[in-house]
């Protein structure tokens, strides 16, 4: 349940359902995103509790001091699958964790719709696309999706020590489902965690979500 009043979306993404034949497109630009603030300020990450996979409820909170990645996924969608069904994203979640960072994994979609899992089928997701992350997270009213503006899959935040959100957006420069288009791309969850790491300014704080629209409830 969030704890704190959920922060409206700065503006509506124009996505199509995505199925699994989806074409690639990315989403149109919008003005603003609610996770990163006005004027290179970071903005404050929304506090939250949910389930996660094993049926232990997880807080936000609990990982104050560390840095936190936030990925909404979607096993249907076809640009979750090109990061996926290559390897990058678990490879990337397990550099993170090893770098002792929370990396949160949150399932948004609305129960009936493509990708919504719970229990048994929770861990079997988990299991089956050997995912490195911390914890895998329920979200099926999408309160927590809706608080953060997570628009597509993938979607990804990160958020420093002290809550604070420093990227939000799309994963990468690629905006595709095509595997090869891995190659080359410049990740931007990785080149946030390297500056975090080094404590630097964040080269790039939002990047233009794409992907698959996320299937909140009454929206899938």
């Amino acid at each position: 349940m969030i704890r704190l009043p959920i922060l409206a979306a700065a503006a509506a993404l124009t996505l199509a359902a995505c199925q699994q034949a989806e074409a690639p497109a990315s989403a149109p630009a919008v003005e603003a995103t609610p996770a990163v603030a006005n004027a290179g300020q970071a903005g404050v990450a929304p506090a939250f509790t949910l389930t996660d996979s094993e049926g232990v409820q997880r807080s936000l909170a609990d990982f104050r001091g560390k840095t936190v990645v936030i990925e909404w996924t979607n096993e249907g969608c076809p640009y979750v699958q090109k990061h996926y069904s290559s390897g990058a994203m678990q490879a990337l979640q397990r550099d993170a964790v090893g770098d002792d960072v929370v990396w949160l994994t949150v399932i948004s979609s609305a129960p009936g719709s493509q990708g919504y899992v719970e229990g048994e089928a929770a861990r079997a997701w988990k299991a089956r696309n050997s995912a490195h992350s911390t914890h895998l997270l329920l979200d099926p009213e999408g309160t927590v999706g809706k608080a953060y503006g997570a628009m597509t899959t993938p979607d990804m935040r990160v958020i420093d020590g002290e809550g604070r959100i420093l990227f939000a957006g799309g994963i990468d420069d690629r905006p595709t489902n095509k595997v090869e288009d891995l190659e080359g791309a410049n990740n931007f969850v990785r080149a946030a965690l390297e500056d975090v790491e080094a404590n630097r300014p964040i080269r790039t704080a939002y990047a233009q979500p794409y992907g698959c629209s996320i299937k909140y409830p009454g929206e899938a």
